[in-house]
């Protein structure tokens, strides 16, 4: 058995980043950028109002001052309209500010008499405008590589005129479930057995890893049968297996591995839930062997999983996202392996849901974070601790 942090080095070194691609910037959310991306163009772009009134001198536009209007300024094309002191020019939100112009008045501070304008307030030089740059200069990097492209970073680069971005690799995956007393939800149970669940937490975490399922399928603890799922499971870009990775009869998952010519890297981490882990590689594959309960499965999935997805995709941050939270009770881990606890995280504190065991799922499905606790550690109520969210 070793470490965690072990077995994710392991990982992490026998998988690398896949061939990447160019993706219309409508279809870039959540990848990884595989270049650093820097600003063509300032932000904005030229000088201009940031509210609907008045450009006027602000030198000639004191409190009580009469000014003459000599044109109009929408948003859109550059009329060319030139001020002098004693003018002002209509303008709206986003028009380019007209030659001589140094500030914009409110029209909520002006009253508006035919061609002439009333100055109701004092004005300030530079008052409302926007200048040119003042978000964004030209040669700014504006995407790292590896960075997750989010919602506001596609505005961002449609805002520099990309009509594409150049990302990571996609990754296909294979999910496989095992087990006898595993059937597919819809059907009808016998004594003994359950609904695969398994299969579609898997098939949603690797999804919500930004990869693709290519094919997910159920097999019984026979031999033959799993060694066929395993072949054709492994013509993805990795293959996760959930249960029949432990050490009792109907384990069959090692086995079958090694008959196919794998090579297993790991097999049990010092982690809880998740011990019975398994990883290795098959026909150019990463192949993941996880526990069968769904807790174990969740927690082993997001430790080691889900670092080798993004990694392949060419993401740059592996971890979980972390925030600081207020513990609301004592806990302590006796036992020999770090262990995860399940919990909520709400109004900056956490709070532990549900039966701390491998199988409650219930407990797991009202949860929003993961907090480790090292072996021997004890943490009391009241102490700020970090917390690993996935939600």
């Amino acid at each position: 058995m070793i470490s965690e942090e072990e077995a994710r080095r392991r990982v992490l070194q026998s998988v690398g980043s896949l061939r990447e691609r160019t993706v219309p910037l409508s279809e870039a959310l959540d990848y990884f950028s595989a270049r650093e991306v820097v600003a063509q163009l300032p932000l904005p772009m030229f000088d201009n109002s940031a509210m609907d009134g008045y450009a006027v001198v602000a030198s000639s536009s004191k409190k009580g001052t009469r000014l003459h209007v000599i044109g109009e300024q929408p948003a859109g094309i550059d009329r060319g309209l030139r001020i002098s002191p004693g003018e002002a020019a209509r303008i709206f939100t986003g028009a380019p500010i007209p030659a001589g112009a140094d500030a914009v008045v409110m029209q909520e501070d002006t009253t508006r008499e035919g061609d002439e304008m009333v100055v109701n307030v004092d004005v300030d030089p530079s008052e409302f405008i926007r200048r040119r740059g003042c978000d964004l200069a030209e040669g700014q990097k504006i995407l790292r590589r590896g960075e997750r492209i989010r919602p506001t970073t596609i505005a961002l680069l449609a805002s520099q005129g990309f009509a594409d971005v150049t990302v990571g690799g996609q990754v296909n995956a294979a999910v496989v479930s095992t087990g006898d007393e595993v059937v597919a939800p819809g059907s009808k149970l016998d004594q003994g057995q359950i609904y695969d669940s398994n299969s579609i937490l898997l098939q949603a975490l690797v999804q919500h890893c930004g990869a693709s399922v290519k094919s997910a399928e159920h097999c019984p603890d026979q031999h033959e049968r799993l060694i066929q799922a395993i072949q054709r499971g492994i013509k993805s870009h990795i293959l996760v297996i959930t249960g029949g990775v432990s050490v009792g009869e109907h384990d069959l998952v090692q086995a079958a591995l090694r008959t196919l010519g794998a090579k297993i890297d790991i097999w049990r981490v010092a982690i809880k839930p998740g011990k019975p882990f398994l990883f290795g590689q098959a026909g150019g594959c990463a192949v993941f062997g996880l526990p069968g309960n769904p807790v174990s499965a969740f927690v082993t999935f997001l430790q080691f999983v889900r670092p080798a997805i993004l990694k392949m995709m060419g993401g740059n941050n592996l971890d979980l996202p972390k925030i600081s939270a207020r513990l609301t009770v004592d806990l302590a881990n006796e036992g020999d392996r770090p262990h995860y606890v399940r919990g909520r995280i709400e109004n900056g504190t956490f709070v532990p849901i549900g039966r701390q065991e491998s199988h409650a799922l219930f407990g797991l499905s009202q949860s929003n974070a993961l907090l480790r606790i090292a072996v021997g550690e004890s943490l009391r109520a009241g102490e700020i601790v970090d917390i690993q969210t996935w939600d």
